[in-house]
């Protein structure tokens, strides 16, 4: 190595030392199943310590006060609730569900064998691209894509001889860091259109009455190829160096396709191809609906689209390749699907619970509105507020993980408060969406963390929160300053962030 490349070389060995200084710390805290039970218990007696602590709404006028949790009656709602907060855990029934398909795809041997084609024919080069991009895009099935993609992204690192955990990094990335990012509207542009259109109304009803469910659209197409392009590069060049060598216990080797193989591919092809058309055809069909498409019956039922999707081509192939040659076992694949989710149910009864405890209290919405007065008081316009309304936003993501659940606390507030600086509801919607997407990855909050650590488990048993944080902080901070760079030009262009959604209000 000459003097060039060694000095070169040396800002990214500080990176590497700050973000395994960042693992040590974040591993020393202790199991994500018994962290997520020592927060619940910590949000209870938060809860008690500023009971009674309120905010109003300025647009509603509603009083909200944090919930005693610490008394008699909270101690009530603990019992009587725990089933529920377990049972009602959001990801859980997506991941159990999704998981038996793909399970089964998987115990039969369909994924490896697809693994295999993959590796024989995919430029190995565009492969990272490729997960990034899929995982941007998973935002039109909603949720589904973090539990899709990421272990399917870890399985194909591994079988082309790369490190899992990149894999799984690259699609976690795409799915969560690209969530304000898409070529096509999704539920979630529908959701926000009607919470932003609202909060303009108690300015200017008129103008609130022109916004469009493409009100980003120009902008959010263009992130597609920003993040997919920053993506790339941060795994390719920062994740996957500083993971190093994959030395588990998962197999990587890959041989030829048997002949058996093969036809079991081409019967389970035709299968999906089968399937596909089906599920088509009831999308357009019997389960179109007569509202919007994204909030048609079949849409919001991706999930179990997602399971008959997997189910269908791995039974045939099973079938094929003679692992399935009765219901018993059938039966048994399945089994063994589920029992490798055993560790991810038992983290989801923890985690559950303290979703529930500080959605309860009230504590994220009483700590969203004390943000919003700051702001108010601030007195910043012009770059100065919008930086700073990033960054509260950005630390209003680590206590509410939900997209829609935040805007419907900040819309009210924030929304107004930019039309009176001369900003666009469309635009204060975009900067949401930006500083929402890039710390999706880093919070424990979000609902579907636990997911993935249980998925990076796999290839890492002793994998904890602070591994998979510093996995991630790498994306987290390349996306929000290349979107800060795009932000910068179009404001300086003076581009609309959609379609009749012009920056300036």
């Amino acid at each position: 190595m000459n003097a060039q490349q060694k000095e070169a070389s040396a800002p990214k060995k500080l990176l590497f030392r700050i973000l395994d200084g960042i693992e040590w710390l974040g591993n020393k805290l202790p199991s994500p199943l018994l962290l997520f039970a020592i927060l619940a218990a910590l949000v209870v007696v938060i809860s008690g310590i500023f009971s009674g602590v309120s905010v109003t709404n300025p647009t509603s006028g509603e009083v909200v006060e944090v919930k005693n949790l610490f008394s008699l009656s909270g101690l009530e709602y603990i019992f009587n609730s725990a089933v529920e907060n377990f049972i009602g855990f959001p990801p859980l029934g997506a991941v159990l569900v999704t998981m038996l398909g793909i399970g089964l795809a998987e115990q039969t041997g369909l994924i490896n064998a697809s693994l295999k084609g993959i590796v024989f024919s995919f430029p190995r080069r565009l492969l990272t691209a490729a997960l990034v991009f899929a995982g941007v895009m998973s935002s039109v099935a909603v949720n589904a894509g973090y539990v899709v993609l990421p272990p399917l992204g870890a399985v194909l690192f591994l079988g082309l001889g790369r490190h899992p955990l990149a894999g799984l990094a690259a699609a976690f990335a795409g799915v969560s860091g690209g969530f304000g990012a898409n070529l096509a509207l999704t539920s979630t542009d529908a959701i926000l259109l009607e919470l932003t259109a609202d909060a303009a109304s108690t300015i200017d009803p008129a103008y609130a009455d022109t916004i469009t469910v493409t009100m980003n659209y120009f902008f959010a197409a263009v992130s597609v190829a920003l993040i997919t392009i920053v993506g790339t590069f941060v795994t390719d060049k920062i994740v996957e160096p500083r993971l190093g060598t994959y030395k588990g216990d998962e197999a990587g080797d890959i041989d030829e396709l048997t002949a058996l193989e093969k036809k079991g591919m081409r019967r389970a092809g035709i299968g999906f191809l089968l399937t596909f058309a089906l599920m088509a055809y009831l999308s357009f069909g019997p389960l179109r609906g007569d509202g919007a498409y994204i909030e048609s019956p079949f849409f919001n039922a991706l999930v179990f689209v997602i399971f008959i999707l997997f189910l269908i081509p791995g039974l045939i192939y099973g079938i094929v390749v003679k692992e399935i040659s009765n219901d018993k076992d059938l039966t048994k694949l399945l089994g063994k699907t589920m029992a490798t989710m055993s560790g991810y149910i038992a983290l989801a009864f923890t985690a559950g619970q303290f979703i529930a405890y500080f959605r309860e209290t009230n504590l994220g919405t009483v700590i969203a509105f004390r943000g919003a007065d700051f702001l108010d008081s601030t007195g910043f316009d012009g770059i100065g507020l919008i930086l700073t309304f990033l960054g509260l936003t950005m630390v209003v993501n680590f206590f509410i993980g939900s997209s829609s659940a935040k805007w419907t606390i900040l819309a009210p507030v924030f929304v107004p408060i930019m039309m009176n600086l001369g900003y666009s509801p469309e635009f204060t919607t975009l900067l949401y969406r930006i500083a929402d997407s890039v710390t999706n990855m880093i919070t424990p909050l979000l609902l579907y963390f636990p997911v993935v650590i249980a998925f990076a488990q796999r290839y890492d048993k002793k994998l904890g929160i602070g591994t998979l944080i510093s996995m991630m902080i790498p994306y987290s901070v390349a996306f929000l300053l290349a979107w800060l760079l795009l932000l910068l030009v179009w404001v300086l262009v003076g581009i609309p962030v959609g379609p009749g959604a012009p920056i300036s209000y």
